[in-house]
């Protein structure tokens, strides 16, 4: 850990972004709405399966323990946008470099960031694609099933044409949308799982597998919960599209929509998660959804509107790093900005993660896996690190036992379900037909 921060005019020297970022006009329900998008996901969905494999007691204290401990972190970064007076950190890269030194900083934060935004994305293309074709199926029974894969193609061909909005705020109005349709279909999940009622002989014990495969099922539990808490990737991005004074910092806005955003988290994931386990045991499916029947016409609208939200949350996830690619064309191979940037930059990315939701559909050991490995980190810990660097409380303050306290917690789940979402990946891709 870095004892020392470097000066801020160091850390910029190279980076210019504070005149060319992104309009400060953004409102306080703007980065309710964007957070929203963001963090609750298609991983609710898989909560009641990661409580399948941790059991009534330890799954609840999982779910509220990171809900916890992820507002908490939330609140640091949103603390610590505007930390050096006159300087706004704008992206999570842009922290980091400031609290690790401009050589440190950006190995420490924005592989991890990368991790969480690009596996974000490729999630969402498998979530998409599944759902897309679950509508279609409950909503048409007579028509020709296509596969699987034909249907990620044609929820990823949409990002192809939306991928070409300029910016966060040109995005607001699908952000909304994906918010919107977020706590739509988490309300029809549990409310159809407490209309369904509890399937006949309903088993809370752990699922029935070796001991072996039971414990890297359980790691991998602990990284479908930690994918569920991802807003975090994107919050300084989110935050610098608010304007900011001396008089009303950005941070009290921020903070106003990072409450509201947390309070849907909670009437989202909790519902969820305990009722659907209550309701299937541990017969409960990766998706929850998919246990679900009747009526046709509401499960049908919940899978339209997961496909929605995901159209929303792909591209908040993906416009940091169309930013970060155009910088990186304009600035090292002198690229010129404009229509035809855009075009071969964006068009590559999502043509990129459309390949590896197509070859790698494994929803529920992808969340598991990009939950440890990327999102630990950045919801968990690393905020907490950052924090003591540059806040550096007293030691053996509530603070530092809090902060430290966090980071142990952090890194265990982002070893366990790192280790458990790749083994699971492993195995599951040895009986797996690709391509179909």
């Amino acid at each position: 850990m870095v004892s020392t921060s470097p000066e801020p005019k160091e850390v910029f020297s190279v980076d210019e972004c504070q005149d060319k970022g992104p309009p400060r006009r953004a409102k306080w329900w703007y980065s309710t709405f964007h957070t929203v998008t963001a963090m609750v996901g298609a991983g609710v969905l898989s909560l009641p399966y990661a409580m399948a494999y941790l059991g009534w007691g330890p799954g609840t204290v999982v779910m509220i323990l990171s809900w916890c401990i992820t507002l908490n972190t939330m609140w640091q970064m949103i603390q610590l946008h505007e930390c050096v007076p006159g300087t706004r950190f704008d992206r999570y890269y842009d922290l980091g470099k400031y609290a690790f030194g401009p050589k440190l900083g950006p190995w420490v934060v924005l592989p991890q960031q990368l991790i969480v935004q690009v596996g974000c994305d490729i999630v969402y293309m498998v979530t998409g694609g599944k759902c897309l074709k679950n509508f279609m199926e409950i909503a048409c029974t007579n028509c020709v099933e296509l596969r699987q894969s034909y249907w990620i193609i044609i929820f990823g061909s949409i990002h192809f044409f939306l991928s070409q909005l300029p910016n966060f705020n040109s995005v607001s109005a699908v952000s909304l949308a994906a918010a919107v349709m977020s706590l739509s279909y988490s309300t029809i999940a549990w409310v159809g799982c407490l209309a369904k009622g509890q399937i006949e002989n309903v088993n809370y014990g752990y699922k029935k597998t070796s001991n072996v495969d039971f414990m890297f099922r359980v790691f991998n539990a602990l990284g479908q919960i930690s994918f569920a808490y991802a807003g975090h990737a994107v919050v300084l991005e989110i935050q610098a599209t608010m304007p900011s004074t001396p008089e009303r910092p950005s941070k009290v806005s921020m903070w106003k929509g990072a409450l509201g955003s947390y309070f849907v988290n909670a009437l989202c994931y909790f519902p969820v998660a305990f009722i659907g386990y209550w309701a299937f045991g541990q017969d409960v499916d990766d998706n929850v959804l998919v246990g679900l029947k009747k009526p046709g016409w509401l499960i049908a609208s919940a899978n339209l509107m997961v496909v929605i939200h995901v159209i929303g949350s792909y591209q908040v996830y993906a416009m940091p790093i169309f930013d970060m690619l155009e910088n990186l064309m304009i600035n090292k191979l002198k690229f010129p900005p404009g229509l035809t940037l855009r075009l071969i930059t964006r068009t590559i990315y999502v043509g990129l993660t459309l390949f590896l939701g197509v070859t790698f559909p494994f929803f529920g050991d992808l969340l598991g896996f990009f939950g440890g490995f990327g999102f630990a980190p950045t919801a968990y810990f690393l905020p907490c690190v950052i924090w003591l660097v540059i806040k550096k409380p007293k030691r053996f303050s509530a603070s530092w036992f809090i902060n430290w306290a966090c980071i142990i917690i952090g890194v265990l789940i982002m070893l366990a379900s790192t280790i458990g979402g790749l083994r699971n990946i492993v195995m599951d891709s040895s009986s797996y037909c690709f391509y179909s």
